[in-house]
């Protein structure tokens, strides 16, 4: 604004003619700064939400290490077993446990024990493969074979033994379709891995809590008992079927393991109808 001097000269006020200031607007910010700031929040929420490597690592290692505790268990049985040095054991718990004698129980027994069994011992198995694989789940379809393998692993191992199977002059036993040798239970190593990788599979890839936690608890419930229904019902020695736990044990853990890796190599497809079912 022009103002007039004494002198008559016009001339204009600095302060006047200041332009006026605004705040920095943030979407004149470079593109790269807020992609920048992006990743920085998802690499935090990411490292909110995850284990660090170290302790990842540390459990993959833990779980081999179990498997490792277990395969020596099971080498020290079969030791025992073979030098005959674990009869007089095997009969005493064989002896106080079927002492408890109740309908009940021997019914559970029976019930927990049936799918060993043939013809569904080879009926089952093939069934939870073909459904994986028609649902398209094929990496697990595969691994679940893997898993059924367990009862290839026990007619190897019974080849080897050939340990007699309990007498009725030794224990009650109840009238099965029994074969093979006493060492190992074939039973508890097969349940073990097939069913035990089921339920790994369930866990992992079973969206709704309300289907999954119940599944998953009945099968571990089938995998507790059934070690002692092949005791109660006279089939096996408890050493048979320790032994058959810690293999089994030590192959599922192997299994899971090799599992993850080839799921993280091999992402699986969309499910389509049951893509909101699972994982």
């Amino acid at each position: 604004m022009p103002v007039e001097p004494p002198d008559g000269r016009a001339t204009h006020n600095p302060a006047l003619m200041t332009a006026p200031t605004h705040p920095p607007d943030s979407s004149d910010q470079p593109l790269s700064s807020n992609i920048g700031q992006a990743v920085e929040a998802v690499q935090k929420v990411a490292g909110e939400q995850t284990l660090p490597t170290r302790v990842a690592l540390l459990r993959g290692r833990t779980s081999l290490a179990v498997a490792g505790v277990a395969f020596v268990g099971f080498v020290g049985v079969f030791v025992l077993v073979k030098a005959n040095r674990s009869e007089a054991l095997d009969v005493a718990i064989t002896i106080r446990l079927q002492t408890r004698q109740h309908r009940s129980l021997a019914l559970l027994m029976e019930v927990v024990s049936w799918p060993g069994f043939p013809p569904q011992s080879r009926v089952i198995p093939p069934a939870l493969m073909a459904a994986m694989w028609l649902m398209r789940f094929r990496v697990e379809a595969v691994f679940q074979l893997l898993a059924w393998g367990t009862g290839g692993l026990s007619s190897v191992l019974k080849g080897m033994m050939k340990r007699p199977r309990p007498l009725p002059e030794q224990v009650r036993i109840v009238i099965a379709p029994l074969g093979g040798s006493s060492f190992p239970s074939g039973h508890v190593i097969t349940y073990v891995g097939t069913y035990g990788f089921l339920a790994y599979l369930i866990h992992s890839l079973i969206r709704p809590r309300n289907v999954r936690r119940p599944v998953v608890a009945g099968l571990v419930g089938m995998l507790a008992l059934v070690g002692p229904s092949r005791i109660y019902q006279g089939h096996h020695w408890p050493t048979d079927v320790a032994a058959s736990y810690l293999l089994g044990l030590s192959y599922f853990i192997a299994l899971t393991t090799l599992y993850r890796r080839a799921r993280a190599r091999w992402p699986g497809p969309e499910r389509g109808l049951f893509r909101a079912w699972f994982r």
